[in-house]
């Protein structure tokens, strides 16, 4: 079956995988990405004392916002009826720094693992953005 799945039609032509004749099944994708930082942005995270805001709270809500605009930013991605999206932040002391755990779910023909993974990608950029000016490094 993985030859029929091909974004290219037989022209060689970039199409959207059409999965009109998959049977509608529950998907469930979780991604995970991590972010390494200094110690002062470390100290200024874990104590919420960064200047532009609830860092973490911002990259969580920039996961899950991201999840539901995957089809716009992904050419040959499906727009999703997603029904649940998660994004969870775990401090990683060791690292430094912080580990996004981004769940996608969803009841269609179709993967969300674009999905997920996005999430995950724009949740640690929002970290990157915000918490650059303290040392880009």
């Amino acid at each position: 079956m993985c030859n029929k799945l091909s974004h290219f039609d037989k022209n060689g032509n970039a199409v959207m995988v059409d999965v009109s004749d998959k049977p509608i099944t529950h998907r469930t994708a979780i991604a995970t990405g991590s972010i390494q930082v200094g110690a002062e942005i470390m100290e200024h995270l874990t104590a919420g004392t960064v200047a532009k805001g609830d860092v973490l709270g911002v990259a969580r809500v920039a996961g899950i916002m991201s999840v539901k605009h995957t089809s716009d930013l992904v050419p040959m991605c499906h727009p999703l009826l997603l029904t649940g999206i998660n994004c969870d932040v775990e401090e990683k002391p060791e690292l430094p720094g912080f580990k996004l755990i981004v769940t996608a779910k969803l009841n269609g023909q179709t993967g969300v693992e674009m999905e997920a993974l996005t999430g995950v990608s724009i949740g640690l950029l929002t970290i990157y953005d915000m918490v650059k000016a303290i040392d880009k490094s």
